[in-house]
């Protein structure tokens, strides 16, 4: 199969295509246009060589014609449990965003409230129930 990069490599012809006729239709009055077709080309570009480099690398059970479902089996990833410190980092940053709003005093509150809530994110699975 190996399918990933044929995804990308027509997205990224199509924007480098249009582009270009972009460029020539509006005779480059308007280049901000035209760099942003050209570059979101030039992304989908890396993206697709970096997928057609990576699948070459890869023996997955589902790129041969002979392979089996159960040869794909095996340990998916890890999945965290659910934790409540993604909500207080958003709290943290309602706080920093009202601060120059309301008073630039809040945006303080915000900063020290956001040190201790990225730190118990970061640190989730090194204390408690969880620790590894």
């Amino acid at each position: 199969m190996r399918t990933e990069w044929k995804i990308f490599a027509p997205i990224a012809v199509f924007f480098l295509v249009v582009g270009v006729i972009y460029g020539f239709f509006t005779k480059m009055s308007e280049p901000i246009g035209v760099v942003a077709l050209l570059l979101a080309g030039a992304t989908c570009s890396i993206i697709a060589v970096y997928l057609a480099i990576t699948s070459r690398k890869i023996d997955r059970p589902e790129d041969r014609a002979d392979g089996e479902i159960a040869e794909g089996a095996g340990e998916l990833g890890f999945f965290p449990a659910s934790s409540i410190w993604p909500l207080w980092t958003a709290a943290t940053m309602v706080l920093i965003v009202l601060g120059p709003v309301f008073g630039w005093w809040i945006s303080l509150i915000g900063l020290g409230v956001g040190i201790w809530s990225l730190t118990g994110w970061v640190y989730e699975y090194y204390r408690g129930d969880y620790k590894h």
